[in-house]
């Protein structure tokens, strides 16, 4: 084991990136149907943009971006997890307007609470997930 420390002055996490083959609709799929704020869209280099979406209040940002040449957009497992407070709601609200969920919510019991995936336009799989 290691008594090595870091200088890390990390205080949150601020943006989380999903690569996305359009971002056009991808902002129609985040602001759109999950009613997230856009709160970035800024052109740079050669026509590329840098686009951040967020639910409303939230510090941490998604920014949707393309990919790097050569690299691949879609069915990734990108390791986000939103906090609701009725996943019930929200999974027959995503389900109502299109969006690829899981067909049940998962209700493994105590102490795990109930949650469901669901996938973006390019089938990027995200989750939601129960607070209390």
């Amino acid at each position: 084991m290691s008594d090595t420390q870091t200088a890390l002055k990390v205080t949150q996490i601020g943006t989380v990136v999903v690569p996305v083959s359009d971002q056009d609709a991808a902002l129609d799929f985040y602001v759109g149907k999950l009613g997230f704020e856009k709160r970035a869209d800024i052109p740079f280099g050669n026509g590329d943009r840098w686009v951040e979406v967020a639910p409303a209040g939230a510090a941490t940002t998604i920014a949707i971006v393309k990919p790097p040449e050569g690299r691949p957009t879609g069915d990734t497992e990108t390791g986000i997890a939103l906090s609701t407070t009725d996943v019930d709601a929200d999974h027959a609200a995503l389900k109502a307007a299109g969006v690829d969920v899981d067909e049940e919510v998962m209700r493994m019991g105590d102490p795990v609470p109930p949650m469901f995936f669901f996938r973006d336009q390019d089938g990027n799989k995200l989750l939601d997930v129960e607070s209390s």
